[in-house]
Order: C-alpha cells, then sequence, then structure tokens
C-alpha cells in the first residue's frame, strides 16, 4: 500500500513538471511548456495559416529552389501539396475532414483556388475572370474566397462540391471573403458606397450586412466560430490605428484593445470564444497574442524563458485550444504550434484523477 502511494505522488510531481504546472495554480497564466517548429519546406521560413481539431496545420514555405508551397503539417512532417503547375502556392484552411483549400499559379501564370484531398489538388475555377484565392473552407466541404469576375472586378465566392462557384455579391463594387462557419455563415471584408472598406457578415437567404467599424474608417472580418462572434480588426477615431475587434449579434462591435503598442489585428476565434492575432507592443515590436476572459495576452509571456523564439503572429486557433503562427528562431522565421494553457490544465486535471484513481486501487 505505502510504495503504491509513493508511486501515484512521485508521478504526480513527475508529470507536473514535464507539463509546467508544478508551481503555478489554475488561476495563474500557466507558460507554454512546448513550441513546435514546423520547420520548412527546404527554404528558411514558413508560415502556418489553419489547423483543425485534429491538429493538422496548412500554411506555406519556400523551398530549396526559392519557390513558396503550400504544405500540410501533419505527425510531425511538412508536405508539399504541389501547384497547377507554375511555380508557387499558398494553403489557407483546413476542415477537420483534412481538406485543404488555398490558390496556386497556374501554366497561365494566373492564379486560381484549389481544393485539395488525399493528395489530389482540384482547380475550383473563377467567377469569369482570370484568377481566384481560396480562404477558408467548413466541415461541409463548402469554401469561400474571392475571384475576378468577366468584368475585371473581384467578388466573394461561396463554393459547393456539385454546385460550383457562386458570387455572393458586395456592398459597392468589389468583396473578398476570409472566413466561414459550420452553418454557412460567411465573413470578409467589401467596399461600401462611401468608398470605404467594411467588415461583412452573410447569410443565405439574407445576402450581405456592413458590420460597421469602431467608429473609424475600414475594417475587415478574418474569422466566424460556430456561435457566430466575428473578429478582424478596425480603425479607430485615430486615423493611423486600427485594432482588433470581437462582434456578436446584438452587442456590435468590441475593442480587443492592443498589447500596450498602437495596432492589433485578430485573425481567428474558436467556439470557446479565444482570440489569437498580432499587437504592436509598447517596445514597438508585433508580437503574437491570445485574448480570453476580456484579457490580451502576450504569447511571449507564455513560454519557457530562453527557448530562442520570438512569436510575432497568431494566425489560428482550434477548438483544442491548440494555436498556430509564426516567428522568429535561430535567425530564420518559422511557423510554430503550441498548445492553449487552459488545455494543459485540463489534462494536468485528468492525469490527477487517474494517479489518485490508481492509488484506490493500490490501497484497496
Amino acid at each position: 500500500m505505502r510504495a503504491g502511494n509513493y508511486y501515484g505522488v512521485g508521478l504526480l510531481l513527475i508529470t507536473l513538471t514535464v507539463l509546467g504546472l508544478a508551481t503555478f495554480p489554475a488561476s495563474a497564466a500557466v507558460p507554454y511548456p512546448i513550441i513546435t517548429d514546423l520547420g520548412t519546406l527546404g527554404g528558411n521560413w514558413s508560415m502556418a495559416h489553419g489547423i483543425n481539431d485534429s491538429g493538422q496545420v496548412v500554411g506555406h514555405s519556400d523551398t530549396a529552389s526559392g519557390d513558396r508551397r503550400a504544405f500540410l503539417w501533419q505527425s510531425g512532417g511538412m508536405s508539399d501539396l504541389g501547384t497547377f503547375g507554375g511555380n508557387d502556392s499558398m494553403a489557407h484552411g483546413i476542415n477537420d475532414s483534412g481538406q485543404v483549400v488555398g490558390h496556386s499559379d497556374t501554366t497561365s501564370g494566373y492564379r486560381h483556388a484549389f481544393f485539395w484531398q488525399s493528395g489530389l489538388m482540384s482547380d475550383l475555377g473563377t467567377l469569369g475572370g482570370n484568377s481566384s484565392w481560396a480562404y477558408g473552407i467548413n466541415d461541409s466541404g463548402q469554401v469561400v474566397g474571392e475571384s475576378d469576375t468577366a468584368s475585371g472586378d473581384r467578388h466573394t465566392f461561396l463554393w459547393e462540391a456539385g454546385q460550383g462557384m457562386s458570387d455572393l455579391g458586395t456592398l459597392g463594387n468589389w468583396s473578398w471573403a476570409c472566413g466561414i462557419n459550420n452553418s454557412g455563415q460567411v465573413v470578409g471584408e467589401t467596399d461600401t458606397a462611401s468608398g470605404d472598406g467594411h467588415a461583412f457578415f452573410w447569410e443565405a437567404g439574407q445576402g450581405m450586412s456592413d458590420l460597421g467599424t469602431l467608429d473609424g474608417d475600414n475594417s475587415m472580418a478574418h474569422s466566424i466560430n460556430d456561435s457566430g462572434q466575428v473578429v478582424g480588426h478596425s480603425d479607430t477615431t485615430d486615423y493611423d490605428i486600427m485594432h482588433a475587434f470581437l462582434w456578436e449579434a446584438g452587442q456590435g462591435m468590441s475593442d480587443l484593445g492592443t498589447l500596450d503598442g498602437d495596432n492589433s489585428m485578430a485573425y481567428s476565434i474558436n467556439d470557446s470564444g479565444q482570440v489569437v492575432g498580432e499587437s504592436d507592443t509598447a517596445e514597438g515590436s508585433t508580437h503574437a497574442f491570445i485574448w480570453r476572459d476580456g484579457v490580451m495576452t502576450d504569447l511571449n509571456d507564455l513560454i519557457p524563458a530562453g527557448s530562442g523564439w520570438e512569436l510575432t503572429s497568431a494566425s489560428a486557433i482550434n477548438n483544442a485550444g491548440y494555436i498556430v503562427g509564426e516567428g522568429y528562431i535561430g535567425g530564420e522565421y518559422h511557423a510554430f504550434l503550441i498548445p492553449e494553457p487552459s488545455t494543459l490544465l485540463l489534462l494536468g486535471s485528468g492525469l490527477v484523477g487517474l494517479i489518485r484513481l490508481r492509488r484506490k486501487k493500490s490501497v484497496s
């Protein structure tokens, strides 16, 4: 019985030490004990743009030859997704089925939106113009982005299997979509009658609506979760200043603030309402942030001291709380993956429960 007790206590201490939780109460900001460098496709830099709930990551990286290629990172390795015969491609979104969207150069020199699945890259076409770009995909496989039209304007599109690409229109002359949730609600940016660019919200049967600004001229929506919460950035009353925002139906647009600098941008929100992006600091640097429970925190304050990383931007957060983005490491600019602190707390609590169960069985 005593040996079992000692084993449980020892395992608990080892577990909490490894997770970085041993000296932190549950209410404290817990540092991320592990930062995963996603590497490159043979070049010097990489950028992550999306992550699904399985932890698969997409983005783009330079290659040894200097081309830019869309990548899929999973199980510790980065794969080149190829192109439509041109030199460059970029991956922007991935759903929980591992379907990837982005854009690729073609042999004609134009760029076309792509849908990638199980090693096959498919061309989504255009709205009658030369080029298109895909930025978001939901779990039903609906894809959003932007495309040139036959008239030369650029419009938001919604692509669905079996139906192709549909024009979602504008509130002026141009629009482009950045995100779509599992209800098919779409967000992005459109010009208005005044000529300013405003964040929009589009829903089937309702059309496109203007989300407004933080009392400035322009705004842009980047991401929408399954509750319909929207994040992005907006000009403020100071012409040169833009701030990250959270928009909610019935409440409008809220300013998320900054890391004591001038500007901030929010790029992603998960279903728990946790937001990630980038912000200027008081020292003039640009740092990745996480916003939760009304507080914006610099991700660099949550990673181990001496890690060698400077995290400059967080581009996406999944529903498990895992975050991807970019930062400097060893003189190069690389994509990173880190777990969200509360995820580690839950994991630590679960391990404590398992250890207590083991001790109980040993005593009995």
